[in-house]
């Protein structure tokens, strides 16, 4: 992985597919700093897990709101794969997301899941409002994330306290002795 935990995080300035919009929209996340940013890839559209995690995204994403962060997904295929699948397959309807269309592959060769076959391991990253990352995991293209981890997560480093395994908000967190 070339991002490292507590670095800034690569510039991301990329075509989206957003749903509703009527053509591709351009995202900086840049553009996002006073918000957490969950950017998440997928390896591409139209397989078999990533819309269960599209999906259990977007089931979050008011949650994810509630914390001031915003969602990003991203794979390497184009805007136009993206809009023809969003657009058609029943899981992700409620999508609302901007997704990246990362052809020239430079944004997953920037966080480092890029893979030799062009496609995107799948890999998180929360950013949070200065532009650094803070949590980064990577996995295999076999097996779907989990969004209510990475909410977890979220939670957990805006406390900016030491946080126990399995914290949930509204549970203490540890005093440095």
């Amino acid at each position: 992985m070339n991002v490292k935990i507590g670095s800034p995080a690569p510039l991301v300035r990329a075509e989206a597919y957003r749903r509703g919009d009527a053509e591709p929209v351009e995202i900086d996340l840049q553009a996002q700093r006073d918000n957490w940013v969950v950017l998440f890839f997928y390896p591409r559209d139209s397989t078999f897990v990533c819309p269960t995690e599209l999906y259990a995204f977007a089931e979050l994403e008011d949650a994810f709101e509630e914390e001031g962060a915003v969602v990003v997904a991203a794979s390497t295929d184009s805007y136009w794969s993206h809009k023809a699948w969003f657009e058609s397959h029943v899981l992700l309807a409620d999508v609302h997301y901007p997704v990246l269309a990362d052809t020239s592959h430079s944004i997953s060769e920037a966080f480092g899941v890029l893979l030799e076959d062009g496609s995107a391991a799948r890999g998180t990253f929360v950013i949070d409002p200065d532009g650094v990352v803070r949590h980064a995991s990577v996995t295999d293209q076999n097996v779907g994330r989990s969004p209510d981890e990475t909410l977890r997560v979220v939670q957990a480093l805006r406390t900016g306290a030491l946080c126990p395994v399995g914290w949930r908000p509204g549970e203490p967190t540890l005093k440095a002795a």
